[in-house]
């Protein structure tokens, strides 16, 4: 601690004055050393000596209980009635380095500065200490705990931003693909054949489907017919395999065999409510939703083969109508070696004409059981692609007309379906599970991929008007054409008979349960 004062008298008081002082700090207990000299201005400056310094340091170094301010609350340890060591203070803010360690380590330097600074004067300490207060630089000093949590280093900060960013990102991807946006726009592909031997498959619906396209308004001609399609004809080679697409429908010819394929989704679609296609795993699951908010639920292997098909009503409860879940997990081929059946009922009940039969007549060939006994449980493909298979089991030949190259039904053809949609839904509501098959047959004139086409698309416009005007629910339903395999009349001319569509029932074909008993 050291102690300053000006004294302005003249040269005599000043001798005299600084003899006086000398002597009493000699004398004083707490002054044990003193000396005093003249500065250049006149004044008299007494000075302690470093004995008395490790006293005035023990009391620095107590605690201090007041409240500190912030960053300089170290330098204001000293106690406030000494306003020396307030004033000495003053030149460690001057001199402290920019990248100085903590306040408390910069205490001691600080004093030990202080010692040739003694004899300036307080004002100019005064201005020193306002400067000092007003440096931008006393604000960067060594930040404390609480500002180093609450302000991070830049380095970590910019280390983080590319991972805050990166991790959304990867997360979000397959939310977006499971979006329910996506749902409702269905954008899967064609998939190709899995194997050998497997036609290529159809993709399913992607939009709602107008019935106008089967049905043709009053006094309207035909919209659109076979010329069109074989315009969008594009074939492909798939090994000894030859693929021609056009447009909903893929046609195969293998091993001196050609069939066409379909996505029967594609009719239920048909002025419903909503589509959406999923894919799960690697099959894809197609959602039709009716006008009457049934949902039929279709889920299709890579392949294009069919592996189950459901009714979902309103309530939620699920009806399977067809399950080949069974065949799934082992290699079953599309095509079989069976003889053709032996029909031991007369030929009238086993081929019924709609034109000439009763509604009991039709009803009764809906529930007859196969005319030979089923010995194992056949998939939707076999039944398709098999004649001995379909066989078994006795049909209804429809009196329906087209105009030459058209699949459309006029408004007199859709009429005269009244009596087979009658003997469908008894069949149907008193068991839902019931499957029928609607096959189209065409006759010998004309290419054999016109008349395959033509033959599908017919058995389809019949299947929809079954739907649209008579109620009969489609998920129900199956359509095949099969052109001018069949033929009823052995000629390759023009033949009315040949060019026909048939109805039967094929339950007892696919479920085990239903096997070689009638429908109830």
């Amino acid at each position: 601690m050291t102690l300053r004062q000006r004294i302005r008298p003249n040269a005599t008081s000043i001798l005299l004055a600084g003899t006086a002082l000398v002597t009493i700090a000699t004398l004083s207990s707490g002054w044990p050393s003193a000396s005093f000299a003249a500065s250049p201005r006149g004044a008299i400056v007494v000075a302690q000596a470093p004995a008395a310094e490790s006293a005035d340091k023990a009391k620095a170094k107590e605690p201090d209980k007041r409240p500190q301010r912030g960053r300089d609350a170290p330098k204001a340890q000293a106690p406030a009635a000494r306003a020396p060591a307030k004033q000495n203070a003053k030149p460690k803010a001057a001199q402290a380095p920019k990248a100085s360690p903590a306040p408390s380590a910069q205490q001691a330097p600080a004093k030990q500065d202080a010692k040739p600074k003694a004899a300036q004067d307080r004002r100019d300490h005064r201005r020193d200490d306002r400067a000092n207060d007003r440096r931008p630089d006393r604000k960067k000093d060594a930040p404390t705990a609480q500002q180093q949590k609450q302000q991070p280093q830049p380095a970590p900060s910019t280390a983080q931003k590319p991972e805050q960013k990166s991790a959304p990102s990867t997360a979000q991807k397959p939310e977006q693909k499971s979006n329910p946006s996506t749902a409702r726009r269905p954008n899967a592909q064609p998939s190709p054949a899995a194997q050998s031997g497997t036609p290529a498959a159809v993709p399913p619906p992607t939009q709602i489907r107008d019935a106008r396209e089967f049905m043709r308004r009053d006094g309207k001609p035909s919209e659109r017919k076979i010329d069109e399609v074989r315009k969008e004809r594009k074939e492909t080679r798939e090994g000894n395999r030859v693929v021609i697409r056009e447009g909903d429908r893929t046609i195969v010819r293998e091993d001196n065999r050609t069939i066409i394929r379909h996505n029967e989704s594609n009719r239920f679609a048909i002025d419903a409510r909503n589509v959406r296609t999923e894919r799960r795993g690697g099959n894809t699951e197609t959602i039709v939703e009716r006008s009457n908010g049934v949902r039929i639920v279709s889920v299709i292997a890579p392949d294009g083969r069919l592996i189950r098909r459901l009714r979902r009503d309103r309530n939620g409860r699920d009806i399977v109508i067809i399950d080949n879940n069974y065949a799934a997990a082992r290699a079953v081929s599309m095509f079989i070696q069976l003889a053709a059946p032996v029909i031991r009922i007369p030929r009238d009940r086993y081929i019924v004409e709609m034109r000439r039969a009763r509604p009991a007549d039709i009803y009764g060939v809906f529930i007859a059981p196969p005319v030979e006994p089923i010995l194992e449980r056949y998939t939707l493909e076999q039944v398709r692609y098999n004649a001995p298979l379909r066989d078994r089991m006795p049909r209804v030949d429809l009196d329906i007309t087209f105009e030459t190259g058209s699949w459309q039904l006029s408004p007199e053809q859709v009429d005269r379906l009244s009596v087979i949609a009658e003997g469908l839904n008894r069949v149907i509501e008193k068991d839902p599970r019931q499957v029928f098959m609607v096959e189209g047959y065409t006759d010998a004139v004309g290419s054999d991929d016109d008349n395959l086409s033509l033959s599908d698309r017919r058995a389809e416009a019949v299947a929809v008007a079954l739907t649209e005007q008579f109620q009969v629910p489609p998920e129900n339903l199956v359509t095949q054409g099969y052109g001018e395999q069949y033929l009823k009349v052995q000629t390759s001319g023009p033949e009315e008979a040949n060019r026909r569509v048939a109805v039967r029932r094929i339950t007892p074909l696919m479920d085990q349960q239903a096997q070689n008993t009638g429908a109830r």
